[in-house]
């Protein structure tokens, strides 16, 4: 590979030495933390800010330190612990992850990568971001920010596609360090680049240690031109309302009758179809009597 303006190899010292300067102190990315920290801030950080994860990780790491300790529990326990989070059904799929770790791997997250991405939850993102984080192996960790990262330096546009593609993946691989140990930091460096400096609506152009060698920048910064990218309403939505009777429900020491439920979210055909999406998922479940509990 030639080393030239937008080639993927005269990126990686700069922003190696960038993160090296700027890195956010987080404690999953602690000397000591361990694979089984790494693991719980990659399933407690998809789709949700850094900020709101610190004082979730902090409470579940401390109660559940390894994977025997969250196995032990019932998964209505990990939907409690994950509180306002959003999205709870990561807290199933993690805790369906500490049970196979018990069961097939003596309660340790495996370094394989086929073995991570056999657990439940686990997917291609995952099972990367753990091998590479926890474990410092060479793989592609291919998040928005590091789409985005790749998209404007190495191929001009302003930003990514809205979803993921195969040519995301190989362009993140064409990207990759050769030796192991650097591919592993580069791979986190890359994404924290995304994350504090080449951010979707108002990169930091001027912070940026590869400003010089950004196609996007060298192109006159081009406005994206691709479909509109909408964002996620919240309000109103029956996300809201399952977050609502979730609520009810982790408050709860004992099971909730169907009554109490009906306080919480005002329009009955929403609220009944929110309810039984929560049943669906796993999330809740219903016994005799018209009472709720979360999963035992």
């Amino acid at each position: 590979m030639q080393d030239h303006t937008g080639s993927p190899l005269a990126l990686h010292d700069p922003v190696l030495r960038w993160y090296d300067a700027n890195a956010r102190e987080l404690p999953w990315r602690e000397p000591g933390a361990g694979a089984w920290a790494v693991m719980v801030s990659e399933f407690m950080l998809q789709q949700t800010p850094v900020n709101r994860v610190l004082p979730a990780y902090r409470s579940w790491l401390e109660r559940w330190p390894k994977p025997v300790d969250l196995a032990a529990e019932a998964p209505g326990e990990a939907v409690r612990a994950w509180d306002r989070l959003g999205y709870p059904r990561r807290a199933l799929r993690l805790h369906a992850a500490a049970q196979a770790i018990v069961e097939r791997h003596g309660g340790e997250v495996p370094d394989d990568h086929a073995a991570l991405l056999a657990l439940p939850g686990v997917g291609t993102y995952t099972a990367a971001a753990i091998a590479s984080f926890a474990f410092g192996q060479r793989h592609a960790v291919v998040d928005t920010n590091v789409r985005r990262v790749l998209a404007r330096s190495l191929t001009g546009v302003a930003q990514p596609s809205i979803s993921p593609t195969a040519a995301d993946q190989r362009l993140a691989v064409s990207a990759l360090p050769v030796e192991e140990r650097t591919a592993a930091r580069w791979a986190v460096a890359s994404m924290e680049l995304g994350a504090l400096v080449c951010t979707a609506r108002t990169p930091r152009c001027t912070d940026c240690p590869i400003q010089s060698q950004c196609a996007w920048v060298l192109a006159g910064s081009p406005p994206y031109d691709g479909p509109p990218r909408r964002g996620q309403t919240y309000e109103g939505t029956d996300r809201q309302a399952r977050g609502r009777l979730l609520a009810v429900l982790r408050a709860a020491s004992a099971p909730v009758p169907k009554t109490e439920l009906d306080t919480c979210w005002p329009d009955p055909v929403q609220r009944e179809r929110a309810l039984d999406g929560l049943v669906a998922d796993g999330l809740v479940e219903p016994l005799s009597r018209g009472r709720y509990r979360l999963p035992a």
